[in-house]
Protein backbone atom coordinates (compact mmCIF):
# COMPACT_ATOMS: atom_id res chain seq x y z
CA UNK A 1 0.00 0.00 0.00
CA UNK A 2 1.26 3.47 -0.88
CA UNK A 3 1.58 5.97 1.98
CA UNK A 4 0.18 9.51 1.77
CA UNK A 5 3.44 11.03 0.50
CA UNK A 6 3.63 8.25 -2.09
CA UNK A 7 0.06 8.94 -3.16
CA UNK A 8 0.89 12.63 -3.45
CA UNK A 9 3.93 11.82 -5.57
CA UNK A 10 1.84 9.57 -7.82
CA UNK A 11 -0.72 12.36 -8.22
CA UNK A 12 2.05 14.90 -9.06
CA UNK A 13 3.65 12.56 -11.61
CA UNK A 14 0.33 11.75 -13.25
CA UNK A 15 -0.58 15.45 -13.39
CA UNK A 16 2.77 16.25 -15.02
CA UNK A 17 2.38 13.42 -17.55
CA UNK A 18 -1.16 14.51 -18.36
CA UNK A 19 -0.06 18.12 -18.75
CA UNK A 20 2.85 17.15 -21.00
CA UNK A 21 0.78 14.97 -23.29
CA UNK A 22 -2.54 16.79 -23.40
CA UNK A 23 -1.94 20.44 -22.55
CA UNK A 24 1.59 21.68 -23.28
CA UNK A 25 1.46 20.80 -26.94
CA UNK A 26 -2.18 20.19 -27.75
CA UNK A 27 -1.67 17.78 -30.62
CA UNK A 28 -5.37 17.02 -30.91
CA UNK A 29 -6.04 20.71 -31.59
CA UNK A 30 -3.10 20.84 -34.02
CA UNK A 31 -4.43 17.80 -35.90
CA UNK A 32 -7.96 19.25 -36.07
CA UNK A 33 -6.69 22.62 -37.32
CA UNK A 34 -4.25 21.08 -39.82
CA UNK A 35 -6.89 18.79 -41.31
CA UNK A 36 -9.81 21.21 -40.97
CA UNK A 37 -12.11 18.81 -39.13
CA UNK A 38 -12.96 17.74 -35.63
CA UNK A 39 -10.54 15.45 -33.84
CA UNK A 40 -13.34 12.89 -33.55
CA UNK A 41 -13.61 12.70 -37.36
CA UNK A 42 -9.85 12.32 -37.52
CA UNK A 43 -10.11 9.54 -34.94
CA UNK A 44 -12.51 7.71 -37.27
CA UNK A 45 -10.07 8.06 -40.17
CA UNK A 46 -7.23 6.76 -37.99
CA UNK A 47 -9.30 3.72 -36.97
CA UNK A 48 -9.98 3.01 -40.65
CA UNK A 49 -6.25 2.87 -41.41
CA UNK A 50 -6.41 -0.74 -40.19
CA UNK A 51 -8.88 -1.51 -42.98
CA UNK A 52 -12.52 -1.09 -43.96
CA UNK A 53 -15.17 -1.55 -41.27
CA UNK A 54 -18.90 -1.90 -41.14
CA UNK A 55 -20.79 1.06 -39.75
CA UNK A 56 -21.56 -1.10 -36.69
CA UNK A 57 -17.84 -1.86 -36.16
CA UNK A 58 -16.89 1.79 -36.57
CA UNK A 59 -19.60 2.82 -34.10
CA UNK A 60 -18.20 0.34 -31.56
CA UNK A 61 -14.59 1.42 -32.20
CA UNK A 62 -15.51 5.05 -31.56
CA UNK A 63 -17.81 4.31 -28.60
CA UNK A 64 -20.51 6.51 -30.05
CA UNK A 65 -24.07 5.94 -31.20
CA UNK A 66 -25.28 4.88 -34.64
CA UNK A 67 -26.93 8.20 -35.64
CA UNK A 68 -23.77 10.18 -34.81
CA UNK A 69 -21.58 7.72 -36.72
CA UNK A 70 -23.88 8.11 -39.72
CA UNK A 71 -23.65 11.93 -39.59
CA UNK A 72 -19.89 11.77 -39.23
CA UNK A 73 -19.44 9.29 -42.09
CA UNK A 74 -21.77 11.42 -44.26
CA UNK A 75 -19.47 14.39 -43.64
CA UNK A 76 -16.28 12.38 -44.27
CA UNK A 77 -17.81 11.06 -47.49
CA UNK A 78 -18.68 14.62 -48.65
CA UNK A 79 -15.07 15.62 -47.93
CA UNK A 80 -13.83 12.75 -50.09
CA UNK A 81 -12.14 10.89 -47.22
CA UNK A 82 -14.27 7.73 -47.15
CA UNK A 83 -16.53 5.66 -49.32
CA UNK A 84 -19.52 3.68 -48.17
CA UNK A 85 -20.68 0.54 -49.93
CA UNK A 86 -23.03 -2.35 -49.34
CA UNK A 87 -21.45 -5.34 -47.62
CA UNK A 88 -21.21 -8.37 -49.89
CA UNK A 89 -21.92 -10.58 -46.86
CA UNK A 90 -24.98 -8.70 -45.55
CA UNK A 91 -26.83 -6.31 -47.86
CA UNK A 92 -28.28 -4.50 -44.81
CA UNK A 93 -24.76 -3.57 -43.67
CA UNK A 94 -22.59 -0.74 -45.04
CA UNK A 95 -18.81 -0.92 -45.31
CA UNK A 96 -16.79 2.27 -44.73
CA UNK A 97 -13.35 2.49 -46.37
CA UNK A 98 -10.73 5.21 -46.69
CA UNK A 99 -10.11 6.91 -49.99
CA UNK A 100 -6.54 7.91 -50.91
CA UNK A 101 -7.32 11.39 -49.52
CA UNK A 102 -8.64 9.85 -46.30
CA UNK A 103 -5.54 7.70 -45.97
CA UNK A 104 -3.32 10.74 -46.47
CA UNK A 105 -5.25 12.70 -43.83
CA UNK A 106 -5.11 9.84 -41.31
CA UNK A 107 -1.38 9.38 -41.93
CA UNK A 108 -0.76 13.12 -41.48
CA UNK A 109 -2.63 12.94 -38.17
CA UNK A 110 -0.48 9.98 -37.11
CA UNK A 111 2.70 11.94 -37.95
CA UNK A 112 1.57 14.94 -35.90
CA UNK A 113 0.49 12.81 -32.94
CA UNK A 114 3.72 10.78 -32.97
CA UNK A 115 5.98 13.85 -32.85
CA UNK A 116 7.62 14.04 -29.41
CA UNK A 117 7.06 17.18 -27.32
CA UNK A 118 9.86 19.77 -27.42
CA UNK A 119 10.49 19.35 -23.70
CA UNK A 120 11.16 15.65 -24.20
CA UNK A 121 13.52 16.38 -27.07
CA UNK A 122 15.41 18.80 -24.80
CA UNK A 123 16.22 16.20 -22.11
CA UNK A 124 19.86 15.36 -21.64
CA UNK A 125 20.81 11.78 -22.66
CA UNK A 126 21.04 10.52 -19.07
CA UNK A 127 17.57 11.79 -18.14
CA UNK A 128 16.15 10.44 -21.39
CA UNK A 129 17.69 7.01 -20.72
CA UNK A 130 16.23 7.00 -17.18
CA UNK A 131 12.80 8.00 -18.48
CA UNK A 132 13.04 5.33 -21.18
CA UNK A 133 13.67 2.66 -18.52
CA UNK A 134 10.80 3.94 -16.38
CA UNK A 135 8.39 4.01 -19.32
CA UNK A 136 9.35 0.46 -20.28
CA UNK A 137 8.47 -0.66 -16.74
CA UNK A 138 5.17 1.23 -16.86
CA UNK A 139 4.23 -0.39 -20.16
CA UNK A 140 4.95 -3.90 -18.91
CA UNK A 141 4.64 -3.86 -15.13
CA UNK A 142 5.97 -6.87 -13.29
CA UNK A 143 3.45 -9.14 -11.68
CA UNK A 144 2.73 -8.02 -8.14
CA UNK A 145 4.53 -9.96 -5.47
CA UNK A 146 2.43 -12.75 -4.06
CA UNK A 147 1.65 -12.50 -0.43
CA UNK A 148 1.82 -15.42 1.85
Amino acid sequence: MTDISGQEAVARVWSAMYDLVLRQEDRRKEVAETLGMSFFRVKALRRLLAGPMTMRELTAELSTDKPYTTLMVDDLERRGHVTRSVSPDDRRSKIVALTPAGTAAAEEAERILARPPRSLLALDPGDLAALDRIMARLRAPEEPARQG
